[in-house]
This record gives C-alpha cells, structure tokens and sequence, in this order.
C-alpha cells in the first residue's frame, strides 16, 4: 500500500460523556463510509470540562471505560485503524491522564500515549490555563509501525515542541499526529503554520483532528482539522470550527521523495551552544 485514505473527526465534545460517544460514533461511521482505514478524533474526545471535580467525576479508569470499549468494538465491526486522539483517563490520587489511543482493526487497542507538554499558560485575551493542575504528564513518544506506514503520537500543545517530531521521524515516522483543541485565539494565530512546519522539517505528513467551537463549558476552540503534505502544502482542510469529517489521500511516495530532495535529518548535527556575555550597553 503506497496510499490510504485517512479521516479525520472533527467535535465539540461537551460534559457528558454518552452525549459525546453518540456523536463520535456517527462521524466515525460517516468517515468509514467515505473510504477511509485510518481515522482520528480529537484530543478530549470523551469529555471537556473545566471544572476539576466534574471531569475528574466525568473520567474513568482505562480498564473500566464504557466510551473506550465501544470505540474498540467500533474500530473491529468498520475493519478500521481508530486513532482516539485523547480522552481523559483517571488515575490514582485524584488524577487524569490527557491520552491517546491507537486501535487496530481488530479492536485491540495497539499503543498508547500519555501527553508529554502540559498547557500551562496565560494568553493575551486573558484566558489563562494550567493543565498540569489535574494531570499527569506522559514521558515516551511512541511510533507505530502498522505495516504499510509508520505513526507517531502526539497532543495538540506538543505541536509546540518540535523535538517529538524530529526524535519520530529519526526512527521511521511518516506520519506525525498532533490531534487537538487548541484555543480560538491561538489557532487563529499560529495553527496553520504549526502543523506546516513540522511538516516541512521533517519531510512528513502532518494530521491533526481538531476540537471546534464554543463548548458547553465555555471554552472556544479553533476547529479547522487539516492535513498536511511533507512538502508542506495543505491537502484537506475543514475551513470552520463545526462538527464533520475531513478526508485526504496520503501517498506514502511524497515522504521519501521529500526526504530525497531535502535530506534535513540525515544533514543534521550534533553541536554546543555558547553563551556569551558582554559588558556596556547597546548603542542605538
């Protein structure tokens, strides 16, 4: 297979969990019906809530997820790969995971990913946010090899940290994932060329399903899940923030013929970094 057709479902996931599932699983069967063996949704596909006590009220433990186990038999009963973008899991102590999952078409969930980079921020609209508060930070990067294409896992604000990218890309990946929720004010700014340079860096495709609109709990995310080609041009494009699928084609072809004309991971070097201090001031 040097091609595949891959989907990408975009939400606005809201605070109750079963409202959301019913939601996602009619977009999953939609993105199914268009052809596509590789689908992903997300980041907080269960769940977006910003209250601490009623997601954590809202999350459950991995092994005893009702919305984790219908997308499993889901992926089995459409003969699909289902790449849950995120979902917030619980863990001991009163703690969640932000974490993804890739589901084969057995139904056997293959890897997972904990999200590495927390959203700890205060931005220029006032909207301030410390995902760290409630959960746990992940430490391994995960690459799967599905046979015909190698995957990397990643989460939205891990766009922002282009390290990921390069270490997957290192091993194999060609296709790197940041799937997300971003924020209205942050998209509008920096989305877009994001998911291009990563793209461009590492001459591989960029997938990103995305959260979109104003949420039951308040927030306001960005939508516009895209696809990325390793050259860096957008090949699909869902140009609002409402619920639906984006579908494109991944020729698996342009990765190593974008690696072959801008060899930029074998070119790269090991190097220091000098810091130099100089006494007096600027002359202006």
């Amino acid at each position: 297979m040097t091609s595949f057709v891959a989907a990408c479902v975009q939400m606005r996931t809201g605070i109750n969990p079963l409202e959301n599932l019913e939601v996602c699983e009619a977009l999953i069967k939609d993105a199914a019906a268009e052809g596509a063996t590789y689908i992903q949704t997300p980041e907080m596909t269960n769940v977006l809530e910003r209250s601490r006590k009623a997601q954590l009220a809202a999350s459950n433990f991995e092994a005893d997820d009702p919305f984790l186990e219908r997308l499993g038999a889901l992926a089995q009963e459409l003969n699909v790969w289902l790449h849950i973008g995120s979902m917030a899991i619980r863990l001991e102590g009163e703690r969640l995971a932000n974490r993804g999952f890739l589901i084969s078409p057995l139904g056997e969930i293959v890897a997972r990913y904990d999200k590495i980079h927390m959203f700890d921020v205060d931005l220029p609209n006032g909207e301030s946010w410390r995902e760290s508060e409630s959960y746990s930070a992940g430490g391994v990067s995960p690459v799967i090899d599905m046979g015909a294409v190698k995957l990397g896992m990643a989460i939205c604000y891990d766009i922002r940290q282009p390290a990921i990218f390069r270490e997957q890309s290192k091993v194999g990946a060609q296709v790197l994932t940041a799937p997300a929720a971003f924020t209205k004010q942050t998209g509008e700014a920096h989305w877009h060329v994001l998911q291009r340079a990563r793209a461009i860096e590492n001459g591989a495709f960029v997938v990103t399903a995305a959260q979109g609109g104003v949420h039951e709990d308040g927030r306001h995310t960005y939508g516009h899940s895209l696809m990325v080609d390793p050259w860096g041009q957008v090949i699909a494009e869902l140009d609002h923030d409402e619920p639906g699928i984006l579908i494109g084609e991944l020729d698996m072809a342009k990765v190593g013929e974008a690696r072959q004309r801008i060899p930029a991971i074998e070119n790269a070097r090991d190097f220091l970094v000098a810091t130099v201090s100089v006494r007096g001031e600027m002359v202006s």
